[in-house]
């Protein structure tokens, strides 16, 4: 086995990323990179390689629980942890990005901030960013946890956190654990109940966007409110 010192530079998965950019390297090689070391007879990169094989994708790596991710060759607590550090960083910065005291105006943001905070669950999770007058976030709450198939949202409740935060305007959210972003009845009705329910303290509901397996819906954009 050839290590990695021994690679050409621009194979090297850390010099790569130097020369390159991160998007130039693949699932293997980020990963590589967060081993930082193989194992007796294989290099990080052919451990992440195993890994990617084992797990699937790099997701459900990312994603497994302490116990299941010690199993695996090569990790164990301390990766464990250090990995939950690292993935708590990126929903921070996402979340940062959402809360600079500009106007929220991309929905591409919007849309990766909350496909990092929702759509793991593997039971539905209804939540709200709060905003101000001028579509500035105030903060970002989870606000009702339910089971596979739903949650109970309570738009008095709502309504107390909108007065709470002083906000002007809203966007909620939800996810769907079977990863199909598609709005049922009970969403729609939902969002009409609540629009209704901030109406009375002239707080604007601006969208609900339903959390999929890596697509978000816009009910917005559906005309769907």
């Amino acid at each position: 086995m050839l290590p990695i010192t021994d690679w050409p530079v621009n194979e090297r998965p850390r010099e790569k990323l130097q020369l390159r950019g991160a998007e130039a390297l693949s699932d293997a090689e980020l990963l590589a990179i967060f081993l930082r070391t193989g194992i007796r007879g294989k290099t990080a990169v052919d451990l992440a390689r195993e890994l990617l094989n084992e797990y699937g994708t790099l997701r459900k790596l990312l994603g497994a629980d302490h116990d299941r991710f010690c199993q695996s060759a090569g990790l164990g607590t301390a990766k464990f942890v250090q990995l939950q550090a690292v993935l708590e960083m990126s929903r921070r910065h996402l979340r940062e990005t959402l809360e600079r005291s500009e106007p929220l105006s991309s929905p591409q943001d919007t849309r990766r901030f909350l496909l990092a905070q929702l759509r793991d669950y593997d039971f539905e999770v209804f939540a709200c960013l709060f905003l101000d007058n001028r579509n500035r976030v105030i903060c970002f709450e989870k606000l009702f946890t339910g089971t596979i198939n739903g949650a109970s949202v309570h738009p008095r409740e709502v309504v107390k956190k909108s007065l709470q935060h002083n906000a002007a305007a809203v966007i909620f959210a939800h996810n769907h654990p079977s990863g199909i972003a598609e709005p049922s009845s009970a969403d729609k009705l939902l969002t009409r109940q609540l629009q209704d329910a901030l109406k009375l303290i002239d707080t604007r509901v601006l969208d609900h966007l339903i959390v999929g397996d890596g697509h978000v819906l816009s009910f917005a954009e559906q005309g769907l409110m």
